[in-house]
């Protein structure tokens, strides 16, 4: 890392953490991190049986990060069966993590579809032809795709009714920042019994 970070601390970061995201990802933004909204989402099913796999981040706002998928793939299927999840950013070049771990809910289908009308043409097609996390071959999926695109010709392809998003709120968020000899710097906001944010050190 060629700079050297502020020290971090409860007192130095902003007292709302979507507010202090939001600046560390403009500062990841302006830095050249590549891909600043890829963000680790994991999973767990009833049962416990945890999973993991990179998303991106579609939408931030007080309500927490969105991002958007098929609604019927592994992911879609255990947030539906057990809605809690955690997010982890990694933003290498700047020797930062941000964690993320709250309650999940479904995006509403209009919000869904404004983002689905900002979509490439051929993530559209190709998000109607994936049967998204299941088995398949590779005749299987091209002659999907080729109906698909038969299918749409000439059109705009709608949002499909299997395809939407999901909302992961903010119960607790941490801020890791990299310091020498791994004491490295780590803030965590959580709420305290009234709702309000609460800001503490946690130990490396």
């Amino acid at each position: 890392m060629s700079r050297t970070p502020a020290p971090l601390s409860p007192e130095s970061v902003d007292a709302d953490p979507i507010a202090q995201f939001r600046r560390w990802y403009g500062e990841a933004e302006a830095a050249g991190v590549r891909q600043p909204d890829a963000m680790t989402l994991a999973t767990a099913t009833p049962g416990g049986v945890a999973s993991a796999r990179t998303v991106l981040l579609r939408g931030l706002d007080e309500r927490g990060f969105a991002f958007f998928t098929n609604l019927e793939s592994a992911k879609g299927r255990e947030l539906v069966a057990n809605p809690r999840a955690a997010l982890v950013f990694h933003w290498r070049e700047q020797e930062r993590q941000v964690r993320v771990v709250g309650g999940v809910q479904l995006v509403e289908t209009t919000e869904a579809a404004r983002y689905w009308e900002t979509r490439p043409l051929g993530h559209r097609l190709s998000a109607w032809a994936s049967p998204q996390s299941r088995v398949v071959d590779d005749a299987e999926l091209e002659a999907r795709v080729a109906d698909v695109e038969a299918r749409f010709a000439g059109q705009d392809p709608p949002l499909p009714p299997f395809w939407g998003g999901f909302l992961v709120g903010v119960d607790e968020l941490e801020l890791w920042q990299g310091r020498p000899d791994r004491l490295h710097d780590r803030v965590r906001y959580r709420r305290d019994g009234g709702g309000a944010w609460q800001r503490e050190r946690l130990a490396p």
